[in-house]
């Protein structure tokens, strides 16, 4: 019961928002609409119920006239069932994709909030695979949802309007018992009660498994196919280190985890299939099994006959929702607790970021870093450092062994890094260009202007941005769409970020080894175009070449110290030309 509960209570937090947010009354009408038509649909069933008595009495007492009618009747009740079934699948479907388009957007819009994906990682990736949660959990549990409550609601409706009836036409069961006479009032619909009980005590007994075989079997598909992906993008280096063995050899242990999980789910499913055919099978047969000796014994006719059965086959089938919907229930249980697992930990990610200890202060000077200690995610201090500024136009170079922590101070600068404490001041646009750019699938010209939008700059802008870091043979490309993280080489993507930095103009520039693929040449060239282009930018730059020195009025060296953190240690230089 107490499991049962919890999964009320996620289910609830999972669908109420979506009927109390922006798109309610139209979610609410269509939803509406949905009982609205599964109301008509149990009616037909009983009026369809009443049918079978009048009909098969017509059939015993050979009443043609009567046939003919009942056969009209007929047509009229199956084509508004027909309607009712054609129309109640459409507003379904429109209902689940105005629902899928309103979480999706809501799940989007908080995993991307706040860096949100990126510190998940950090966190270990508890929350596994979160495409597959977004692009295919929140699909699966809108369908499943609502095909699960009108089916439940379908069970409580039909079970309320075939009840009476199934209790009218069964009247008494007498049996003696201990010496003395005993009746059961409405005796059919206690046996069907009794039926579906055993059935789904037995269903729950033998398939209760499959909620983690299919909560599994859905993260390891994802992971397999999270690989897959991987291999793709990183195809050029695989195969210039021949490493395409162990990469099979990795996804044919991933796709194992799939195989073997699956074969769990394929004797799981065998075994409550067993039980659930043959438990519909006798369900057939056992109305005719209880109603039959009235039947023979002359007190009911034909009609009464085959209403009745067909009565306790709907209270029967209304008691037995829950075995013949059991597989559903299973896979909807565990993809109720993949998303709420996922929220749950955006929603935990989100109360870390806004108690966060580093706090992004406006200031006058383009750069103050004040009080900062980094730490990493066990809490062992990496970085310590009392103060770091940059003046406008001033290009600092921060250097350091690997493993001091420098790229990562860099994000905490930046305002990504969760772990430590200290004030960053800025006084104007931050830009920060990791040592591999970011492109996105698109037009040259969306991804130049990345992240800004394409109509903020012009052709001319966006020319000359690309000439000016040595990419005009890009130039009369902009509208070409394509995989530019591929097509380009690690030198001409550090360009292409470059030139983003033109083109945004911002008051600090964070270089995180962001020319470490280029030739010296070709680096001190695109130094001198940023100082040009951006005289009054403030830069503060990674590196471990030492021809970046001249390129830098400030040099300040990040030293690991053995009782702790590692720690500033600032470099007169001479101007750069």
């Amino acid at each position: 019961m107490r499991a049962i509960l919890s999964l009320l209570a996620d289910v609830w937090r999972l669908s109420i928002p979506y009927f109390r947010g922006e798109d309610k009354w139209r979610g609410l009408a269509l939803l509406g609409a949905v009982i609205a038509l599964e109301v008509g649909w149990v009616y037909a069933t009983v009026l369809i119920n009443s049918w079978n008595n009048v009909f098969y009495n017509a059939i015993q007492e050979r009443d043609y006239p009567a046939f003919t009618h009942q056969l009209w009747l007929f047509s009229f009740y199956a084509a508004a069932s027909i309607a009712i079934a054609v129309y109640q699948i459409y507003l379904r479907q429109w209902l689940q994709i105005r629902w899928r388009t309103w979480m999706t957007d809501k799940y989007l819009s908080a995993w991307l909030a706040n860096e949100t994906h990126y510190r998940l990682r950090l966190k270990g990736d508890q929350a596994d695979n979160p495409d597959q949660r977004i692009a295919d959990d929140i699909s699966a549990y809108i369908s499943q949802t609502l095909s699960i409550f009108i089916g439940l609601l379908n069970a409580v409706m039909t079970l309320a309007s075939f009840a009476v009836i199934l209790w009218g036409l069964s009247g008494d069961f007498a049996f003696n018992l201990f010496g003395g006479e005993w009746r059961i009032p409405g005796y059919l619909v206690w046996a069907a009660f009794a039926y579906a009980a055993l059935g789904t005590f037995l269903a729950h007994l033998i398939g209760r498994v499959l909620v983690k075989l299919n909560f599994d079997q859905q993260r390891f598909e994802a992971d397999y196919r999270v690989d897959l992906v991987r291999v793709r993008e990183n195809g050029e280096q695989i195969a210039l280190m021949k490493g395409e063995g162990v990469e099979r050899s990795r996804l044919l242990d991933r796709f194992g985890h799939v195989v073997h999980n699956y074969w769990g789910i394929m004797i799981a499913q065998k075994r409550l299939t067993w039980f659930t055919a043959g438990y519909g099978q006798l369900s057939i047969i056992f109305p005719f099994v209880v109603v039959a000796p009235a039947y023979f014994a002359g007190t009911i006719q034909l009609g009464q006959l085959m209403q009745t059965s067909s009565a306790f086959g709907q209270v029967q089938g209304s008691f037995s929702f829950f075995i013949n919907a059991y597989a559903t229930l299973a896979e909807w249980k565990s993809v109720v607790d993949r998303l709420i697992g996922f929220q749950r930990q955006v929603e935990t990610t989100h109360a870390e970021t806004l108690k966060a200890n580093y706090r992004q202060v406006p200031g006058t000077a383009p750069l103050e870093v004040t009080d900062m200690e980094v730490r990493l995610p066990d809490g062992r201090a990496l970085v310590a450092l009392d103060a770091l500024g940059v003046k406008p136009g001033e290009r600092v170079l921060l250097t350091g062994a690997s493993g001091t922590g420098k790229s990562t101070l860099l994000r905490a600068i930046a305002g990504i890094w969760p772990y430590g404490h200290g004030v960053v001041e800025t006084g104007g646009r931050v830009l920060t260009l990791p040592q591999r750019p970011y492109l996105p699938v698109g037009s040259l010209r969306g991804a130049l202007a990345y992240p800004d939008p394409m109509e903020r700059f012009t052709d001319e802008d966006l020319r000359g941005a690309l000439e000016a870091v040595g990419l005009a043979a890009f130039a009369g490309r902009l509208d070409e769409r394509g995989l530019w993280g591929a097509e380009l080489s690690g030198g001409e993507q550090q360009r292409f970020a470059i030139a983003r930095a033109l083109l945004v103009k911002p008051d600090v520039l964070l270089l995180d080894e962001a020319t470490s693929a280029l030739d010296e040449a070709s680096e001190a060239a695109l130094y001198r175009t940023l100082r040009e282009r951006l005289p009054q930018a403030a830069i503060l730059s990674i590196g471990h070449r030492s021809t970046l020195l001249e390129l830098h009025e400030t040099h300040i060296a990040l030293e690991r110290r053995e009782d702790g953190p590692a720690r500033l240690v600032p470099h007169a230089l001479a101007a750069a030309e």
